[in-house]
């Protein structure tokens, strides 16, 4: 059963779902923050992205599942607001579902990048990583931590 959620919470799940990428912020050990740029998909009351699944967004996301999610260009400049959630990594059919839903937004590019992907590495070298949204995050930093590591369109 799906709880109801708060309207300021289902808007930002409408805007941020609508364009083609966000910028997922993971954290390190350190608490440092490292963003990411990744193709967004929705998924319900979340958001799903895709990815290599020995990139270090993944090492990070097995220590600790706190994100946070901003509207992003392919460089990953920021566009909005960041929002914190929670990112949980997906088993193989959570992952083929959201490789299903790639393919429908994202049309042929979608399926070329899945098909390249795909006979690069095989299938069980990528992870879906379901981002469920808590709440607004705090300001982004000025120092430099929130800068993108590098543009990850495609995981």
């Amino acid at each position: 059963m799906t709880t109801p959620r708060a309207p300021r919470a289902q808007a930002d799940l409408d805007r941020l779902s609508a364009g083609k990428y966000v910028l997922l912020t993971t954290f390190r050990r350190d608490g440092r923050a490292v963003g990411t740029a990744v193709w967004v998909v929705r998924d319900g009351d979340a958001l799903g992205a895709w990815t290599a699944r020995d990139s270090g967004k993944v090492k990070r996301l097995r220590n600790s599942g706190r994100v946070t999610v901003a509207q992003c260009d392919a460089r990953g400049n920021a566009r909005g607001a960041a929002v914190a959630g929670h990112a949980e990594l997906l088993d193989e059919a959570g992952t083929e579902r959201y490789r299903g839903l790639i393919r429908r937004k994202f049309g042929v590019l979608g399926r070329l990048t899945l098909l390249g992907s795909r006979l690069r590495r095989g299938t069980g070298a990528t992870i879906g990583i379901r981002i469920e949204l808590t709440a607004p995050a705090e300001p982004e930093r000025t120092d430099g931590a929130n800068e993108p590591e590098r543009p990850d369109p495609v995981g």
